[in-house]
């Protein structure tokens, strides 16, 4: 029997029926206005190359990323740009996008896909293809694959590559379903990611229920000259964390004798993308999105076009059963709330939902006070106590800055804690206790209660 490896203490195990079942994507219909954000990556706003009443192609670049963080951004329809829009996003930052209406024929859609050869490629051609593209770590904060391998490529010493199907959050949904559908897709963009960052070994990490999927994956290697194994880990949240998820590969390399170095950990969708640019000559134009929550009709796993309005995927689904209470992108864990229907969806979205209030449970309830009743200490993946540094976060008051971390502050209350949100969710006084341990309860508080 294949050993499962899981870390030591704390997590919890996720089910939430509002996730969409199992099953085949469904492709969104195409919008006729697309809302194309400069912001869908972790740095500056991208640079517009187009204006108003210019016409556009599927897939022409439109915005050009500006420095170490930004990405570039591509037309997902063939249209003409009609207007500029802003918005304030998270933490009140301006995001600005371009609008385009939909017309002409489309170059991608429908067409026969040209494959182009890449294995002779040298590790900075294929660094270019990628950074020309815009493709980001489309399951994280949108950061530039392109400043990953300019990392890497200075670093003395070796690397492995994680691809990252640990599903411990239903609302992976989308990622899962990705994976099962594109598996070919993804294992090839690993062997890309590998041959463009000199890495030295490829681990195909997987939650122990998709077993099946790991050997459809290990199936794709043969005549790799990059080794690459299967390990199975636990399924109880936070395992795809960072922290948790390098914790338990070191033992599996322990094991196996042999030394994994740093660690780049990535998804499955990202690696999809990156076997895209490379092979298709193809940007990221839609994303696998999990649409679902209790006011949904019908909740699915849609293929979404990049720039289509959130409106637009809830209308698909049915619309709602009644006015929701709480819509978010994301999973209700670690989203953050939508505040305006007319939102697109960016190359980071995996999940949007909207949830009634008669079945938001326990999270409808106003917090109360701290009952001391140690729930909190026994998820604690990290084994700290929420509790004690929580009472110690409201005594110091907040931070000098909005929505800085108190990791850094001198007492080092904060250390440790990577905001998982655990002691959150099994608090039965509702208390944000991990928004309050980070310093950061201004702008986690709602999203996590979203």
């Amino acid at each position: 029997m294949t050993k499962v490896y899981s870390f030591p203490r704390g997590g919890i195990s996720l089910e939430d029926p509002a996730v969409p079942a199992k099953g085949p994507s469904v492709a969104a219909y195409l919008p006729g206005l697309s809302v194309v954000s400069l912001i869908q990556h972790s740095g500056a706003r991208a640079y517009p190359v187009v204006s108003i009443g210019d016409v556009v192609r599927e897939g022409m670049l439109i915005a050009r990323g500006q420095g170490r963080g930004s990405a570039n951004i591509h037309a997902a329809v063939p249209g003409r740009v009609i207007r500029m829009v802003s918005w304030k996003g998270p933490g009140s930052r301006t995001n600005d996008a371009l609008v385009i209406r939909m017309e002409g024929s489309f170059e991608k859609l429908g067409k026969r896909e040209e494959i182009f050869p890449w294995e002779s490629l040298t590790c900075f051609e294929l660094q270019r293809i990628i950074s020309e593209y815009g493709i980001v770590e489309m399951e994280g904060s949108g950061y530039p694959v392109s400043d990953t391998l300019s990392s890497l490529r200075n670093s003395p010493e070796p690397y492995t590559l994680v691809v990252r199907c640990v599903f411990d959050d239903p609302w992976l949904a989308a990622d899962r379903l990705l994976c099962r559908e594109r598996v070919k897709a993804v294992a090839e963009g690993a062997f890309i990611m590998g041959r463009a960052g000199r890495v030295s070994r490829i681990i195909f990490a997987l939650s122990h229920g998709e077993r099946d999927l790991g050997g459809a994956l290990l199936a794709e290697t043969g005549g790799w000259d990059i080794p690459s194994s299967l390990v199975l880990t636990g399924s109880r949240y936070p395992q795809r964390n960072r922290r948790e998820l390098e914790l338990v590969l070191r033992r599996y390399a322990k094991k196996e004798s042999f030394e994994p170095g740093s660690l780049l950990v990535l998804g499955p969708a990202t690696l999809a993308a990156v076997h895209d640019a490379v092979k298709l000559k193809k940007p990221i134009l839609d994303r696998y999105v999990a649409v679902g929550g209790s006011a949904v009709k019908t909740p699915q796993v849609m293929k979404v076009r990049i720039g289509t309005r959130i409106g637009e995927i809830f209308a698909e689904c049915g619309g709602f059963i009644s006015k929701p209470k709480r819509i978010a992108s994301g999973s209700p864990l670690q989203g953050r709330p939508v505040a305006d229907l007319d939102e697109p969806i960016v190359k980071t979205s995996y999940a949007v939902f909207a949830m009634l209030e008669s079945r938001m449970g326990k999270f409808q309830d106003r917090p109360q006070n701290c009952i001391s009743c140690g729930e909190c200490r026994a998820v604690c993946p990290v084994g700290l106590d929420p509790e004690e540094l929580y009472k110690k976060a409201l005594l110091r008051g907040p931070p000098a800055g909005a929505g800085v971390s108190r990791e850094g502050d001198a007492d080092g209350q904060g250390a440790g804690c990577h905001g998982c949100g655990c002691c959150d969710v099994v608090c039965p006084s509702r208390l944000s206790l991990s928004a309050h341990i980070l310093g950061d309860s201004g702008n986690q508080a709602g999203a996590r209660r979203a």
